[in-house]
């Protein structure tokens, strides 16, 4: 837990929120949340397929995003390199929560 709040306070190395965080356990999360929601739409629990969806998904994605931010707002990487590198998730975390 104290992980997760040093995530949301910025305060982790930029490069482990990137590559921890908004890659591969943004991987992890929209995978498996979609694989439930396709396997709950399928059952027809529509509203469970949802809640588990999007509901897991997108308040992941938004931590993962918050915690990129603030982690580039502190600015130890090189100017450039943090922004980028936001918007490279930012993207992605949307391509990934809205499929």
């Amino acid at each position: 837990m104290k992980e997760l709040v040093h995530l949301w306070r910025g305060e982790l190395p930029l490069h482990r929120v990137f590559w921890g965080y908004a890659i591969a356990g943004g991987l992890i999360v929209n995978l498996v949340t979609s694989g439930l929601f396709l396997t709950f739409l399928t059952m027809d629990r529509v509203i469970l397929a949802f809640l588990v969806g999007y509901g897991v998904s997108l308040p992941y994605n938004a931590l993962a995003l918050i915690g990129l931010w603030r982690a580039t707002r502190r600015g130890q990487p090189p100017p450039v390199e943090g922004p980028f590198l936001f918007a490279v998730a930012l993207v992605l975390m949307v391509v990934l929560s809205v499929t």
